[in-house]
C-alpha cells in the first residue's frame, strides 16, 4: 500500500472517528426510568460508558427557540455488554451516541470513557482517544472505494502509527474475525452490502477499542443481511467481550441486545432487559478512575 501521505485517499475525510429471529417478548423487562435521576451506584469498574446530565441544545439562529436534543441524562453501559437506544426519529438517540464518542460537544454534564472525562480533553487529544479507544460502524458503510477491504480494515491503524506490517496483519485477524478473508483484495464495488458492511465493522474492531458505537448498522441492509450482522455483532460480544451501543430504529436489532434503552424528547424513558445472555466482564476498578486526562 502506498504512504499515506502519497495515497489519493489522504485527501478524503476518514470519519472516525438471516432473517430475524427476535428473542421473545415475554423475555423482556421493563424497567422505568424518573428523567433526570442518576443512576444507581454500582462499582466503578462495572461501567465503561458513564453519561451525567447530558445537556444538548441546537440553536436555529434564525430567531425561534433554540431545540433542546437532550435534557439531562444519565446513561450508563457495562463492559461487555451490547445495549441498544431506541425511539422515534428526532428522540435524541443519535445526537446521544455523538455526544458519548465525543464527536458532538455537549452543553452540560460530563461524559467518562474507562474513567476519563472526554470534556476535560482538547481537540487533538480527544481525536486521539477516540481513534484508539473507539470504534464507529455507521448506516453507509463509509468505506474508501479506491482501498481493498484489507486496505480500509488497515487505514485507521496507519494513521495512529501503527508500523504496516502489524496493521496488516491485525487487519487479515479481524476480517477472519467477521468471515471475510476470502475478500480481503476486493474493492468495495465488488462486495454486497451486507460485506462491506462487515468490513465496516472489522475496521471499527480492529484497533481492539473500548467500544464500537454502531449507528443504525443495518438500516442499509435486506431482513437477512440484517440479521446476519446482528449475529456477528453478538458474536464479536461473546467472544472478544466487546462492548457495543447500537442506535437502531428496528426492534428486531434492539432484541438481539443486552438492554434496550428507549427515549422521546431528548429524555430516556425506560429500558428494557431482554433476557439475552452476555458475558459482561468486569475488570480490576482502574486506579485513574475519572482522571481528567485522555493520556
Amino acid at each position: 500500500m502506498p504512504s499515506l501521505t502519497t495515497h489519493p485517499y489522504r485527501r478524503a475525510v476518514y470519519r472516525l472517528g438471516m432473517s430475524m429471529t427476535p428473542v421473545g417478548e415475554a423475555a423482556t423487562t421493563v424497567r422505568a426510568i424518573t428523567p433526570g435521576s442518576h443512576p444507581s451506584p454500582e462499582t466503578d469498574h462495572d461501567w465503561i460508558v458513564e453519561a451525567i446530565g447530558l445537556v444538548k441544545t441546537y440553536a436555529t439562529g434564525q430567531g425561534e427557540p433554540d431545540v433542546p436534543a437532550l435534557r439531562g441524562v444519565d446513561f450508563r453501559v457495562r463492559r461487555g455488554e451490547m445495549v441498544a437506544i431506541m425511539g422515534p426519529s428526532g428522540c435524541g438517540k443519535t445526537t446521544l451516541l455523538n455526544c458519548l464518542a465525543g464527536i458532538d460537544a455537549i452543553d452540560g454534564g460530563d461524559v467518562f470513557i474507562n474513567g476519563t472525562s472526554l470534556s476535560r480533553m482538547d481537540d487533538a487529544t480527544l481525536t486521539r482517544y477516540r481513534a484508539k479507544s473507539m470504534g464507529f460502524v455507521f448506516q453507509s458503510f463509509n468505506l474508501l472505494p479506491v482501498l481493498t477491504a484489507v486496505e480500509n480494515v488497515e487505514f485507521p491503524l496507519l494513521l495512529t502509527g501503527a508500523p504496516p506490517v502489524e496493521a496488516r496483519g491485525r487487519a487479515r485477524n479481524a476480517l477472519r474475525d467477521v468471515d471475510l478473508s476470502d475478500r480481503e483484495a476486493h474493492r468495495p464495488s465488488r462486495l454486497s452490502g451486507g460485506q462491506q458492511q462487515r468490513v465496516a465493522v472489522a475496521r471499527a474492531i480492529v484497533a481492539s477499542p473500548a467500544i464500537v458505537w454502531a449507528d443504525e448498522p443495518t438500516g442499509n441492509l435486506d431482513s437477512v443481511s440484517a440479521g446476519q450482522l446482528m449475529a456477528l455483532l453478538r458474536e464479536l460480544n461473546r467472544t472478544r467481550g466487546q462492548t457495543f451501543l447500537v442506535v437502531t430504529h428496528a426492534r428486531e436489532v434492539g432484541l438481539q441486545c443486552d438492554r434496550i434503552v428507549h427515549m422521546k424528547d431528548g429524555l430516556i424513558l425506560h429500558e428494557e432487559i431482554t433476557g439475552v445472555p452476555s458475558p459482561i466482564r468486569s475488570a480490576p476498578a482502574d486506579p485513574g478512575r475519572h482522571s481528567g486526562s485522555g493520556n
